[in-house]
């Protein structure tokens, strides 16, 4: 292989590297936490007092369970009725509803 096709070569490899680099930095960026919408057990991180991290809500939608969604996506979820018939939507900070007994 030539000097030239090495070089060639290399720099392939780079671009290709901080391309993957940025395009994961992207799709870091476009998520945002959105409270109130997972299930039990199927939040993120930080369902509030008495829990640690990600899959230990134990009530669905729990308002203080968040979940990674996509940027823009959250307070626009439907999502089922509660029991009193109001309607459930996602927030981007923690709820009072829907919090374990």
């Amino acid at each position: 292989m030539s000097h030239s096709a090495k070089t060639l070569a290399v720099a392939g490899a780079v671009a290709a590297a901080l391309t993957a680099a940025t395009t994961t930095t992207a799709t870091a960026q476009a998520k945002e936490k959105c409270y109130g919408v997972s299930l039990a057990g199927e939040n993120d991180c930080a369902a509030g007092p008495g829990t640690t991290c990600a899959g230990t809500s134990t009530v669905d939608y729990q308002g203080n369970a968040w979940t990674l969604v996509d940027a823009g996506s959250c307070e626009g979820m439907e999502l089922p009725t509660m029991a009193d018939g109001g309607q459930r939507k996602g927030s981007l900070t923690p709820l009072e509803r829907d919090l374990p007994a």
